[in-house]
């Protein structure tokens, strides 16, 4: 591991990755030997908000109230439930990395509680008015669902202008996900970054 970019404890340096993400950019493991791969995707995945659609289906869901929705109550839980799966980019070292960016401010998680367990969230970096979706994770139906419907209406309410995803998939085009080219992407980045709010 390069001491420039990882601490003596093991983990990534916030400036190293606050810097990357006010760059375009974005870790993620490549094998259990702790090495990190940095991306930059062209084209880009992003939920415009004011663009944002809750299938019908969903809707009844969230009409139905089947989880209280907390914040930041659970960050590393839902880091490790994120990283509950066959394979994973979510490795010790960037769980410990990213604990470390909740403990500065930057990190934040959206959960589903049910029964007071943790069934369901996401979580993501906030830096201006950015939000960068990192992943998600459902023990219940809809869970991961409905922790971004409650996302999104944060972000809204606090006046964010991005919501990065990294890449498309069919799952997010259903919320209105779209792909843009990178030169517009860091457009968009350079204008929510000049952008002065709080996700808390």
């Amino acid at each position: 591991m390069s001491e420039s970019i990882f601490t003596r404890e093991g983990y990534i340096r916030p400036a190293v990755l606050i810097a990357a993400y006010r760059g375009g950019m974005f870790p993620m493991a490549m094998d259990n030997r702790g090495e990190i791969g940095w991306f930059s995707p062209d084209p880009r995945g992003v939920i415009p908000l004011d663009e944002f659609h809750v299938p019908k289906s969903l809707a009844r869901t969230i009409r139905k109230n089947p989880f209280e929705i907390r914040v930041d109550t659970a960050f590393p839980d839902v880091m490790r439930g994120c990283s509950d799966r066959r394979t994973t980019w979510i490795s010790r070292e960037i769980i410990s990395s990213y604990e470390k960016l909740f403990e500065l401010g930057y990190a934040h998680s959206v959960e589903c509680w049910k029964d007071d367990e943790l069934v369901g969230g996401l979580y993501g970096i906030a830096i201006g008015g950015a939000f960068f979706g990192e992943s998600m994770f459902s023990r219940e139906t809809d869970a991961s669902k409905v922790a971004l419907v409650h996302l999104v209406e944060r972000l809204k309410d606090r006046r964010f202008q991005l919501l990065d995803t990294q890449w498309t998939t069919s799952h997010l085009s259903r919320f209105g996900c779209r792909e843009i080219p990178r030169y517009e992407y860091l457009r968009q980045l350079n204008q929510a970054l000049l952008v002065t709010t709080s996700f808390s």
